[in-house]
């Protein structure tokens, strides 16, 4: 699918990180944007932003765990421009990596699934049917996370499931849109290859009461700044990968319809390689043994 000049893009959780860099590739590229995030103020400083830069952008207030926030935001962004090309389910939250599995609460389950899953479904519910009745090329972008499409991190079990769901969502997706015949194409998307500066590490600034915590949490870090420090501190050299990049790397994928949105990485090569052996020889998942003792 090309991106042309007065196309429209919705993107959510688009008021930070990645979702901001995607918004604003895809305005330099001539698109109409709709940002969608949970945090009023980010998202009227993000719409600001791009219209300074000359963009064409709205901004809706959208929690997409819940369904009829999502459908709002489908009403918004049809109401603005009459149409969507291009919908990235990117919103998504960090939860878990407080212990061991069976120790996390409830509510980090829940919440964690109600945005990463239930938002990312939301979203293709909400728009799907609209952009088939519109007849138009689309294309469908729904980020996952290395740490659970490519290979699970158990310390952070919770965050790592719901991005392993996002990606037998998108895949089924795929298939049936194919099945259709349908002119929308679907991608998953592995930010990276390395570490992003993103709000993830912070997600609990707007985790609903109806998610709270019934004890404190148990993770040592609070922030990115603090695990950046400890890591430093400790000798190991952190690696950063631009959202910029990240969203250099969707606009192309786009365009040539991929549907593994993976950054070429020789870590992420051989995490693929050591499961799929795994696998197929019916070994025991040797590769996740280290985590779990290092946790």
């Amino acid at each position: 699918m090309e991106l042309t000049q007065g196309q429209v893009a919705v993107v959510t959780g688009g008021a930070s990180g990645i979702g901001l860099a995607m918004a604003r590739r895809f305005a330099a590229d001539g698109l109409r944007v709709v940002v969608a995030d949970v945090e009023e103020a980010a998202l009227d400083k993000a719409v600001a932003g791009l219209r300074e830069q000359g963009a064409e952008a709205v901004g809706q207030l959208t929690d997409v765990s819940e369904r009829d926030s999502v459908e709002a935001l489908a009403e918004a962004a049809y109401r603005a421009y009459g149409a969507v090309h291009v919908l990235c389910n990117n919103a998504g939250v960090g939860s878990g990596a407080e212990g061991r599995m069976w120790e996390h609460e409830p509510n980090d389950w829940k919440w964690a699934f109600a945005v990463n899953v239930w938002g990312v479904f939301h979203g293709v519910q909400a728009f799907l049917p609209r952009m088939l009745a519109g007849g138009e090329p689309g294309h469908v972008v729904n980020t996952s996370s290395g740490d659970g499409g490519i290979a699970p991190l158990p310390t952070a079990s919770v965050y790592a499931v719901t991005k392993a769901a996002v990606v037998t969502m998108t895949e089924s997706l795929y298939a049936h849109l194919r099945a259709e015949d349908a002119p929308i194409g679907a991608s998953v998307l592995f930010p990276g290859p390395h570490m992003l500066r993103t709000g993830l590490w912070e997600s609990h600034r707007n985790r609903p009461e109806r998610f709270a915590k019934q004890r404190p949490r148990r993770t040592p870090y609070r922030s990115l700044a603090q695990w950046e420090a400890a890591m430093e501190a400790s000798g190991h050299e952190v690696h950063f990968t631009p959202v910029e990049e990240v969203a250099d790397f969707v606009a192309e994928g786009i365009r040539a319809d991929r549907f593994w949105l993976l950054p070429p990485s020789e870590h992420s090569d051989r995490q693929i390689r050591a499961r799929s052996q795994s696998m197929l020889s019916r070994e025991n998942p040797g590769y996740l043994e280290r985590f779990v003792l290092d946790e």
